[in-house]
């Protein structure tokens, strides 16, 4: 998978200069000691920089590898790979990860998100989480934006970045250079 996507931002790159990829880690990503090296090594042969990428990781693929996560993290930050906590407040939100870990941004779960102008809404929350965040110095991102009212609600809270169908629906490589290419 990784490969795909540093080839991928390889071909999109020369229109694209500023663009980065996100790619996930799963959770049996992390049981390999050599993480940090490998996914250095696909990148550095693709002929890329760690900081055109952001690895996106879950609370629950941390949790039970401790001390093995930490250290693969922490390499990988060191490498200049930008770190984002995806799927932030839906599971455990252990406030620890945040000091221990070196991520560089947060993902505020979608189910935050989908609550925004419904009777359900707790702004309260979302609001929390962008606080906490910008007070460490951590960017966010809002997760499973749909309309245009749930965007300007997350700018008023003052969440730099937004994903979801509003932008697109998942797309196919050729689909996505399209995309780029009239946005």
């Amino acid at each position: 998978m990784l490969e795909e996507a540093t080839r991928q931002t390889a071909a999109w790159l020369p229109d694209h200069p500023a663009l980065t990829m996100s790619v996930n880690l799963s959770t049996l990503q992390f049981t390999q000691a050599d993480l940090a090296v490998e996914i250095q090594g696909i990148v550095e042969r693709a002929g890329l920089l760690p900081s055109q990428f952001e690895l996106e990781i879950t609370e629950s693929a941390i949790m039970p590898r401790g001390g093995l996560a930490l250290r693969t993290l922490t390499e990988l930050h060191a490498l200049g790979f930008s770190i984002s906590l995806d799927d932030f407040g839906a599971g455990y939100s252990c406030l620890s990860y945040l000091h221990e870990f070196p991520v560089t941004t947060l993902k505020i779960d979608r189910s935050f998100v989908q609550r925004i102008g419904t009777p359900n809404e707790r702004p309260e929350i979302v609001r929390a989480i962008v606080e906490l965040a910008h007070t460490l110095g951590i960017h966010v991102t809002a997760e499973g934006v749909e309309t245009a009212e749930q965007l300007a609600r997350l700018r008023d809270l003052e969440c730099e970045r937004a994903q979801g169908f509003l932008f697109a629906k998942p797309l196919t490589a050729a689909e996505a250079e399209e995309f780029l290419r009239s946005h």
